[in-house]
């Protein structure tokens, strides 16, 4: 299959054409991205660093990590470079392939995030089994079955969006490519398309919000039944980064995706706290709400300045 496309490249029109805030928007971002790349790079040392933290929950953290990497590295370089450059363009094989990276990003990551429910579930629901349960072989196998999904899925979008054709339109009124923002730049049908982007939408994204949720249901009734009130806040305090976390990527990323394609500046926003700020955001979450990465922290520290003296 190839694309038959008249243009060869669109125009990104970003968050704001005023060349006196362009500047200002460019270093704020870059700060993000510093903060998100030191964020995530940490939480990946710490937890290969400690032995103790080598159990399934940090294993998926880790693997969380390293896709919050992934996902804000396919948006925010170009981001920056636009910023900065008078000419915001990029080719139409370029934007096809950030599209791809996208979804395969964000699919994963919502496949994750329900390997951590099942996850938590387990250690909360069973916890003399968790060990057994969640042993490596299943670990291995829930975050390689991620992986496949979210590249899978991705795929089949892609290769029924390169039958797409642009001839005339090339603003796009966006930061990134999207494949939703694509379509009103087409030429030629997009039905089919839009169908496999809705049935994506509902088995990939829904799917795993079902799963989640139903995850949750589950803990919240085992919750209920301990008796002892520090026993539920332990309980309650195991998942509640994990939970913070499905909130916001979540929240934000069904208000982008539920709301038209009208480059409004709201949906630029929920666009930015979806692959943008929630990178940033997962690091503090899972750091600054857990004693035991809190305490990793300090003991890599201490070793690290040791060496030095």
């Amino acid at each position: 299959m190839r694309n038959h496309s008249v243009i060869s490249e669109f125009i990104l029109l970003g968050l704001s054409v005023d060349p006196q805030i362009q500047p200002l928007l460019f270093v704020l971002f870059l700060v993000i991205y510093l903060l998100t790349l030191m964020g995530n790079l940490m939480l990946l040392l710490v937890i290969g660093f400690d032995s103790r933290l080598h159990i399934p929950m940090y294993f998926f953290l880790r693997q969380l990590s390293f896709l919050d990497l992934c996902h804000s590295s396919v948006t925010v370089p170009k981001l920056l470079e636009n910023l900065l450059s008078e000419k915001k363009t990029v080719s139409v094989e370029g934007c096809l392939a950030q599209v791809f990276f996208l979804f395969a990003s964000g699919g994963t990551e919502s496949c994750l995030l329900a390997v951590m429910a099942y996850d938590r579930y387990v250690a909360i629901s069973s916890p003399l089994l968790y060990a057994q349960v969640m042993n490596r072989q299943l670990c291995m196998g829930l975050v390689w079955a991620s992986w496949s999904f979210a590249f899978l899925d991705a795929l089949i979008n892609i290769l029924v969006a390169l039958n797409l054709d642009f001839c005339e339109a090339q603003d796009i009124h966006h930061f990134c490519c999207e494949l939703s923002s694509l379509y009103p730049l087409s030429c030629s049908d997009a039905t089919a398309s839009f169908i496999a982007l809705l049935c994506s939408s509902l088995l990939h994204f829904f799917g795993n919000f079902l799963l989640i949720f139903f995850s949750y249901v589950r803990i919240l009734s085992t919750i209920l039944r301990i008796s002892s009130s520090t026993g539920r806040s332990k309980a309650f305090s195991t998942c509640s980064s994990h939970l913070t976390a499905v909130i916001f990527f979540y929240g934000s990323g069904l208000l982008r995706y539920l709301m038209p394609n009208s480059g409004s500046i709201r949906e630029l926003i929920f666009s930015l706290q979806y692959s943008v700020i929630t990178p940033m955001l997962n690091p503090l979450i899972y750091s600054l709400k857990n004693k035991e990465m809190k305490a990793a922290v300090k003991r890599m520290l201490r070793k690290y300045f040791w060496c030095f003296k």
